[in-house]
């Protein structure tokens, strides 16, 4: 086997999900982005020699016996070794911590249930004007809630969180983009696509808090279906990272997403 065919050999007997396999070699000082990993397990480009290394690196450890991934925290508590990798280290994390560091980062904002501030408003409006869409809003995924900070249009408040698209979109460290819900087996039968307000067009990308951790996004939302362009994707991640720096100014690696 080629070192891309050892790789992907390691992440399937290391049982990581190619999120969880770029979350440790990102760890490891890694520096590409998701898509590019998952890109060159696929065979469908190439990383330079030190990024590779770093990759294997990061599967090597995977498959030691004495990898933290062998010792998750059964009570659910973040060990103190991988308090200072943030997200980076939620690939050791049993769900359940993983979700309290999650939270406790969306938390050190300050920003659940306060009231508008134009300082997100002017983005989200801007975000509406630029993408032709009769909803946008800066979405905060709580415990088991969503919170609206910012919004254009009718967006409801409080949703439950298994109900909002944009619990799917902080799952992901890029763009979530539905050019048409309804030609999306994963999202036909949405209540909110099969019934009111029947949402046809979804794009939202995730924002990070204190520690890299996702809690929250900046999404559009339309009635209509409509294509989504390279532009398209470009301008939403530019709005984005503007939210970004509302959000949390502390988040400075944006270029590694």
């Amino acid at each position: 086997m080629n070192e891309r065919e050892l790789i992907l050999d390691a992440v399937r007997r290391s049982g990581l999900s190619v999120t969880e396999a770029w979350i440790q070699y990102f760890a490891l000082g890694g520096s590409l982005s998701e898509l590019e990993v998952e890109a060159y397990l696929r065979g469908e480009g190439d990383l330079v020699p030190f990024e590779r290394t770093i990759l294997a690196e990061a599967m090597r450890e995977a498959l030691s016996p004495a990898s933290p991934r062998a010792d998750r925290r059964a009570d659910g508590c973040t060990p103190d070794f991988l308090r200072p990798l943030g997200a980076a280290g939620s690939v050791f994390l049993d769900a359940e911590a993983a979700e309290r560091g999650r939270l406790d980062s969306l938390e050190q904002l300050d920003l659940l249930d306060t009231p508008a501030e134009e300082r997100f408003d002017a983005i989200t409006r801007r975000a509406a004007e630029r993408f032709g869409c009769e909803i946008a809003t800066l979405a905060l995924i709580g415990r088991d809630r969503q919170f609206i900070k910012s919004s254009v249009g009718e967006a409801r408040q409080d949703l439950e969180r298994t109900q909002v698209f944009c619990n799917a979109t902080i799952r992901s460290s890029g763009a979530l983009v539905l050019t048409d819900t309804l030609e999306d087996e994963r999202f036909r039968s949405h209540p909110f696509v099969a019934g009111a307000p029947h949402i046809r067009f979804y794009a939202g990308y995730p924002l990070r808090g204190p520690g890299g951790w996702l809690i929250g996004t900046i999404c559009v939302m339309s009635l209509s279906p409509r294509p989504f362009t390279v532009t398209d994707h470009q301008d939403l991640e530019a709005l984005a990272q503007e939210m970004q720096h509302e959000v949390y100014p502390g988040w400075k690696a944006w270029s590694l997403f």
